[in-house]
């Protein structure tokens, strides 16, 4: 995974620290800015679709290599960091509207991985939360316990 983001940061002529780690099971590697001429760039990769794109190919890359299928989560730039803030905001809004009477409350399509988050923050505040729809379009709904 470190060898094939290292060739497109030099492809983008991008500057870029790498570090790997292992986070819930999962291989962790993340991308900072490591202060040369071309780190004002790694922020236009830190986009979360931009994120989502280059994980996908990152995935294939090694699976590629290693014939395993891959569950390796990229982080650019605090990217990870910044959305799960902006995920917990979300649910806290979700709750909100429960609070205000709402039977249920439905978020918008997003990964797996950030559904995961989603889950994981919804049990932490004592709510149920189910998965629905395919491909693009799935999505998740929150519902008191």
């Amino acid at each position: 995974a470190a060898d094939f983001l290292e060739g497109l940061l030099d492809i983008a002529d991008i500057d870029g620290d790498l570090a790997l780690d292992v986070r819930n099971g999962r291989a962790y590697v993340s991308i900072e800015q490591d202060g040369g001429e071309g780190a004002a760039d790694l922020g236009a990769l830190a986009d979360p679709t931009t994120v989502q794109a280059l994980q996908e190919l990152t995935r294939i890359a090694v699976q590629n290599r290693t014939g395993r299928f891959s569950r390796l989560i990229l982080d650019i730039g605090g990217s990870r960091d910044t959305r799960q803030r902006e995920l917990d905001a979300l649910v806290d809004r979700a709750v909100a509207r429960l609070d205000e009477g709402a039977s249920q409350a439905s978020l918008p399509p997003m990964s797996s991985y950030e559904r995961k988050l989603i889950h994981d923050l919804v049990a932490e505040r004592g709510l149920v939360s189910e998965s629905y729809g395919e491909g693009a379009d799935r999505h998740t709904v929150i519902r008191r316990a």
